[in-house]
C-alpha cells in the first residue's frame, strides 16, 4: 500500500505578514488549525511541518513538540530540499503539500485531491486544484509522488525552483503528466489565506462567527457566512496576490 503524508510548509519570517503562523484564531495559532485540520484528511497517514533552521522558528519548534507532530528543520530558501528530506525521513510515496498561511484548509476538498492522484495508478505525476482555480485561494491543496519530487530535487537548479516546492514541474509538464480537481461553482475571487493584516482580519471575523459552533467547519459553512455577510468578502478583496512564479 502506497504511504501518503501532508508536509506543512512554515516560517516566522514572512514578508507581509511576519509571525503569521502563531497568529490566534479563537485563541489557538494558524499554524494549529492547519495541523488539525491536516490530521483529518481520510487517507493522510502522518502530518509533517517542514520549518527552517534558523533560530527564529523555535517557537514553531515548541508548538511541534506540544502537539506531538512531526517535524523537520531544512533550509531557509531552498524549500525543495526540505520536502525531499522529509520524504526520504519518512519513506513516503505521495506528498500532499501544504501551507502553512491556510487555516481554511478543507479535508473533504484534499480528500478529493488526494484520491485523484491514486485513481491514476501512476499515470499522473502531480494533482492541484489550482491549476484551474475554482475553489478559493487559501484551500490550495497539491499532491505528487515521491519520484517525482525526488526527480525535482535532483535536477532543479534555478534558485526559484528551489524556493518554490512545485515549480519544478509547471516548467516541465512533458516530464510530469497532471491532473486537476475543480468544484461546480467558481469562487475563486474569494481570498481565505492569510498572508496580509487584511487577510487575518477576515480570518478572525470568520473564526468568531464559526469555531465555537463548529471546530471543524467547512468550505460550504464558510460561503455560508459570507452570503449572510457579504461585507465580510471586502475586508482583504483589495489585497493583490503576490505574484505566481
Amino acid at each position: 500500500m502506497s504511504r501518503a503524508i501532508a508536509i506543512i510548509q512554515a516560517r516566522m519570517t514572512s514578508t507581509r505578514l511576519p509571525g503569521k503562523s502563531l497568529l490566534p484564531l479563537a485563541g489557538i495559532p494558524i499554524l494549529e488549525h492547519v495541523v488539525r485540520r491536516a490530521q483529518r484528511i481520510p487517507g493522510i497517514e502522518c502530518v509533517w511541518v517542514a520549518t527552517t533552521n534558523d533560530g527564529s522558528e523555535a517557537p514553531l519548534v515548541d508548538l511541534c513538540l506540544r502537539l506531538g507532530v512531526a517535524f523537520h528543520r531544512g533550509s531557509v530558501e531552498d524549500v525543495l530540499s526540505r520536502y525531499a528530506e522529509v520524504t526520504l525521513n519518512d519513506k513516503a510515496d505521495i506528498i500532499m503539500r501544504i501551507t502553512a498561511d491556510c487555516p481554511f484548509i478543507d479535508p473533504e476538498i484534499s480528500q478529493r485531491v488526494l484520491e485523484t492522484f491514486a485513481r491514476a495508478e501512476g499515470r499522473l505525476s502531480y494533482v492541484s486544484n489550482t491549476l484551474e482555480r475554482t475553489y478559493p485561494r487559501g484551500l490550495d491543496v497539491e499532491v505528487f509522488s515521491q519520484q517525482a519530487l525526488q526527480t525535482a530535487h535532483r535536477e532543479a537548479t534555478d534558485p526559484l525552483d528551489r524556493e518554490h516546492v512545485t515549480r519544478f514541474f509547471y516548467t516541465h509538464r512533458e516530464c510530469f503528466p497532471m491532473g486537476q480537481v475543480t468544484d461546480m461553482s467558481d469562487h475563486s475571487h474569494l481570498r481565505w489565506t492569510v498572508d496580509t493584516s487584511e487577510d487575518y482580519q477576515l480570518a478572525r471575523e470568520l473564526y468568531d462567527k464559526l469555531y465555537s459552533l463548529k471546530p471543524f467547519f467547512s468550505y460550504k459553512d464558510v460561503l455560508n457566512i459570507l452570503t449572510r455577510f457579504p461585507e465580510l468578502a471586502q475586508i482583504n478583496a483589495q489585497v493583490a496576490q503576490k505574484a505566481e512564479v
